[in-house]
């Protein structure tokens, strides 16, 4: 379960500023260590530039709190002292792992922000020939596993049971920066805005001339072709593609997500598109359905209320969960 490719998400802005007493203002620029687009609608640019900052010094805050690459982190701190003892952490952060614990038991592990303690031993640069043995994979993921993460309530400590452990926020964290952002510019009075962080997007309101927000998606296979088109309201959507990082072994495709319970790639699908109410669930719930396969990803996100995917397979064969429309271009 390492970073995923984003896909890109093309918003159509059918805006128009003639009439309307409001405008879009939108700022492009490097959070996380990827791209952000925080898009707000405002009165004026002063206004607009304004709310965009109050983004900006949000996500950042965020970045902090969860970055495993900073060594003040508190992330950081539980990852140092895994096996060692708990660490206390701001109800944020323990929040945070809780609900990704909770993901982990829903996708029976797909998901798992303890991915972060597996071995690099899969390449896929050029260089990569041969399989690993099975004693390698097999020792990839010996320290990966989110029951050995233990949480205490009372104490707001993280505890990581082995040393060596690690828990990382890549798959789930820029969701996260995301939906915070949005809830933070809807209390300053923010009317409606986007924020794009990468392909993990989260939207509310409506453009100034009243129309909702719409997404086009792209199927892999044909990048240069839209093939569907969604309103956005009030709503996250996140799209994740594992085309591009591949290798071809023994006559067969494995791509860089890696299932974090068996240490094997993942294979069969190269897009995923899932719609939530939060961009923190939807990342989520992505990365999970390529570990878990279309027929068990389907399944499951049947039994979740107000979530929605669409799911795109190795021979460009598009699936859909049950409660979705495509608008087909």
């Amino acid at each position: 379960m390492l970073s995923l490719n984003k896909l890109v998400i093309f918003f159509l802005l059918f805006v128009v500023v003639t009439g309307y007493a409001q405008q879009t203002y939108q700022r492009t620029l490097k959070l996380m260590g990827s791209r952000f687009d925080i898009t707000v609608v405002a009165n004026d640019s002063i206004q607009g530039h304004n709310y965009i900052d109050t983004a900006i010094l949000e996500i950042t805050r965020i970045e902090k709190l969860i970055s495993s690459w900073d060594a003040n982190s508190q992330t950081s701190k539980i990852n140092k002292d895994a096996g060692i003892k708990p660490v206390v952490v701001d109800t944020e952060l323990f929040e945070l792992i809780k609900r990704a614990i909770s993901i982990s038991k829903l996708t029976d592990g797909a998901f798992d922000i303890s991915y972060a303690s597996m071995d690099r031993i899969w390449k896929f640069d050029g260089s990569m020939t041969e399989m690993p043995t099975i004693n390698k994979i097999n020792a990839s993921v010996a320290k990966v596993g989110f029951q050995n993460i233990v949480l205490n309530k009372d104490k707001n400590t993280v505890f990581l049971k082995k040393k060596g452990m690690k828990i990382g926020f890549g798959a789930i964290g820029k969701g996260y920066a995301a939906d915070k952002a949005k809830a933070l510019l809807i209390s300053k009075g923010v009317s409606a805005g986007i924020i794009n962080a990468s392909g993990d997007m989260n939207t509310w309101g409506n453009q100034p001339n009243g129309k909702p927000w719409t997404v086009a998606i792209t199927n892999p296979m044909n990048k240069n072709k839209v093939f569907a088109l969604f309103p956005l309201i009030n709503n996250a959507v996140v799209t994740s593609g594992n085309y591009e990082k591949f290798v071809n072994l023994n006559g067969k495709r494995y791509t860089h997500i890696i299932d974090p319970r068996t240490g094997y790639p993942s294979s069969g699908i190269i897009s995923v598109t899932v719609f939530a109410p939060k961009a923190e669930l939807a990342d989520a719930l992505a990365t999970s359905i390529f570990v878990m396969g279309k027929e068990v990803g389907l399944n499951r996100i049947n039994q979740l209320p107000k979530v929605e995917c669409i799911i795109i397979d190795e021979k460009g064969n598009i699936s859909t969960s049950n409660n979705i429309t495509i608008e087909k271009i």
